[in-house]
């Protein structure tokens, strides 16, 4: 099975449409707006590539800005088109993010590259994915880059699951470094902050904002689902006083890294 049927099995099969929807969920999705809406103005222009099912894109159309949406699993696209109402200035077309020859040069003000960074391998097709974004943004203009983190991974899908010396006996897990070893079949690539300062160490681009999205969430979702609207207010106050906190953001599963383009 090849990297495309892992993912179309993937998606098939696991509600990306309501992942972020969950309390626990909201908090991801919470943290990665609020730093969004911090850097838009009037007339911005926006491209999600890697789209999924439009939670980004429609939102931020719903506002009223003109975005472009890229997506490379028809399923996510089918669902995507299905809520776009007539007023949304918005788009979807398939398309695979190391690859954007479709569109020009310098097109936009704020290019999201959420989804395909959690679904390459190779160093050179992050790069070129990377690349790709960074070049229809527009010089001075912003790159918000997803991923997922190994560390949260290892604790959670590894310790708490019972699964730590099955990722050992297959060869995903060094057991000096504990660093990571995904493949097409484990669906996510999983990688640490170092592996990200490595790869943007290629790019002209200045960093504004490393941030832990969930943090502690996921290892405590029934905790967070379960609270009143009171304590969970107080929570995600607490969650973004000490979302860049350099001493905390290795356990999160999954990081925003926030750069502008040179």
């Amino acid at each position: 099975m090849d990297n495309m049927n892992f993912l179309e099995n993937y998606y098939h099969t696991h509600d990306e449409e309501n992942r972020l929807l969950s309390r626990h969920g909201m908090v991801e999705y919470m943290t990665t707006m609020r730093y969004i809406d911090k850097y838009l103005f009037p007339g911005a222009r926006i491209l999600e590539i890697g789209a999924g099912t439009g939670r980004y894109s429609l939102a931020l159309a719903k506002q009223g800005y003109s975005v472009d949406a890229v997506e490379l699993i028809q399923r996510n696209i089918d669902i995507f088109k299905s809520k776009i109402t007539p007023e949304l200035k918005v788009s979807i077309r398939q398309g695979n993010a190391s690859d954007l020859s479709f569109m020009d040069d310098e097109l936009y003000d704020i290019t999201l590259l959420f989804g395909p960074m959690y679904h390459l391998y190779a160093k050179d097709d992050k790069l070129k994915a990377l690349s790709e974004a960074l070049r229809v943004t527009k010089k001075g203009g912003l790159l918000f880059t997803a991923y997922c983190l190994s560390d949260a991974s290892i604790i959670g899908y590894g310790f708490l699951k019972g699964n730590i010396h099955t990722l050992i006996e297959k060869g995903l897990l060094d057991t000096e470094t504990y660093k990571t070893h995904s493949t097409p079949a484990e669906v996510f690539e999983l990688v640490r902050k170092e592996d990200i300062e490595e790869l943007m160490s290629h790019f002209q681009v200045s960093r504004l904002h490393y941030v832990a999205t969930d943090l502690f969430t996921n290892y405590m979702r029934d905790t967070v689902d379960a609270m009143d609207d009171k304590t969970f207010d107080t929570y995600l106050k607490y969650h973004f006083a000490i979302c860049e906190r350099p001493d905390m953001v290795g356990i999160s599963h999954h990081s925003l890294d926030i750069v502008r383009k040179n």
